[in-house]
């Protein structure tokens, strides 16, 4: 018997359901997963799965990712037709991309038909089933619970149930509701179901594979940075993680994980957006880390070892040992008319040229190559940045960024923020249009100061402690 309770609580309990069919288990599935990931660096918080207040949780299906996964398993099957019946399935599975292979006698083994079943119970499906069936309800009455027996007659708002002795009661409020059974067609799980036929009768090692959305992952980089001889030099030590969120439906336990570097196009029914992910790792032997190999036009990157990822959950992997003592700049950057620009005509009109940015920007910038202790590609991501405070022996916040993909041997480059003692000024001294309107001509003068008690370099120009550079040229328009 099935037994609903209130609706405020709107689930099943005390049954076990069990879905038919010859599904034999010699062995523990073997599971395997691979994860890619359409996010931009950065844009996936951690907490994607929390509610917003006055927002309710994101869908999972809108989450910029999705696996394959295969699922090795021993099956019993019967020589000829049988169905089989597998319910290990994750809720945002896409049905079309389902295979099924045995790997025991893959020459004799065809599947005739693939059905995906998602028609899952509910209380509302229940209610919906059991219209004009039998059905018994627990409703309060003083201190205690009357059971009714009768016939359901609807449960579009309340319950309103024909007792066996004629009497129609509409109930508002309910405890519980006994049902005799589970209708067909109703199931506890997505499953999937195949119409196989088997030269072969017995245990078959069987594989099946699809595609799920609902899980992605992203790239996180702690950096921690140690002021060097000079204004304009240091060190970084540079630790990588992975994060994977889960949202599928579906715990994959002791799964062999692996990631896909690269941009790998799906067809989409509109708007596609393009996957594009990347990861790229040292190999590591002795705690069964990542080990990278290039696979087609990507790289494929396995962990040496399984790990579970639980549905609903975050989990954080090490991308590779933390990078020590890696030689960085810090470079400080002036952009004089910062977020200007002509869009569709040209300005010839004097007053545009005057606007002048104040703000000095602040970058680290490092090598990507073995000589600093790096040398692999780095996937997207973002990047955070502290530094020690020696007073206190604290780490303290000082910006974080968010890169491309970065190949190796190539210059990573972070924006932290902007400079305080140090400020730039942007003045045009001259400015022409000759008679025609086709050509235009403006000269300014870029001011650097420093207050700081160190000389600084600011791009190319290096601006003395408590002084000051003038940079000038002169700049021709024609169109």
């Amino acid at each position: 018997m099935l037994r609903i309770l209130s609706r405020s609580a709107a689930l099943v309990a005390g049954v076990a359901l069990v879905v038919p069919g010859p599904l034999a288990q010699a062995e523990a599935a073997q599971t395997a997963l691979t994860v890619y990931s359409s996010a931009r660096p950065g844009a996936i918080p951690a907490d994607w799965y929390r509610p917003l207040p006055g927002q309710g949780t994101p869908p999972a299906s809108s989450l910029p990712g999705f696996a394959v996964v295969r699922v090795d398993r021993d099956l019993s099957l019967k020589q000829g037709r049988s169905l089989l019946k597998f319910t290990d399935v994750a809720a945002l599975i896409d049905p079309t991309t389902v295979t099924f292979q045995s790997l025991t006698d893959p020459a004799g083994t065809r599947v005739l038909e693939q059905n995906f079943q998602f028609d899952l119970v509910s209380t509302q499906k229940l209610l919906s089933r059991y219209v004009d069936r039998k059905v018994t309800v627990e409703s309060p009455q003083g201190d205690g619970v009357r059971l009714l027996d009768g016939t359901l007659l609807s449960a579009n708002d309340g319950l309103v149930i024909r007792g066996d002795d004629g009497q129609v009661h509409a109930l508002q409020q309910w405890n519980g509701i006994r049902f005799g059974e589970l209708p067909g067609g109703l199931i506890t799980q997505p499953t999937l179901e195949w119409d196989i036929a088997a030269a072969k009768g017995g245990t078959h090692k069987a594989r099946v594979a699809y595609q799920t959305g609902g899980i992605t992952w992203w790239a996180d980089y702690n950096l921690l940075f140690t002021p060097g001889a000079d204004a304009n030099s240091g060190f970084l030590d540079l630790g990588a993680w992975v994060s994977l969120l889960n949202q599928s439906g579906a715990t994959y336990e002791n799964a062999k994980l692996k990631l896909v570097a690269g941009e790998v196009n799906r067809a989409q029914p509109a708007a596609p957006p393009y996957v594009k992910s990347a990861m790229r790792a040292v190999a590591m032997e002795a705690d069964g880390g990542f080990e990278e190999k290039a696979f087609f036009e990507y790289h494929l990157y396995t962990l040496g070892r399984t790990t579970t990822l639980p549905n609903n959950s975050t989990k954080q992997i090490e991308l590779f040992d933390a990078a020590k003592r890696i030689p960085a700049r810090k470079k400080l950057v002036y952009y004089g008319a910062q977020d200007l620009g002509w869009g569709g005509s040209p300005m010839i009109e004097r007053e545009y040229g005057p606007a002048s940015n104040q703000e000095v920007d602040v970058w680290l910038e490092f090598r990507n190559d073995k000589q600093a202790g790096l040398g692999m590609p780095l996937p997207a991501g973002r990047i955070r940045v502290s530094q020690l405070d020696t007073a206190d022996g604290s780490l303290e916040f000082i910006g974080e960024d968010t890169i491309e993909h970065t190949p190796k041997d190539e210059n990573v480059r972070v924006k932290l923020g902007v400079a305080f003692d140090v400020v730039g000024e942007r003045t045009q001294t001259d400015f022409t249009v000759d008679s025609r309107g086709r050509v235009m001509e403006e000269a300014f003068e870029i001011k650097l100061r420093n207050h700081k008690d160190e000389a600084v370099e600011v791009v190319v120009r290096k601006v003395a402690k408590d002084g000051e550079a003038v940079i000038t040229y002169r700049v021709r328009y024609s169109w």
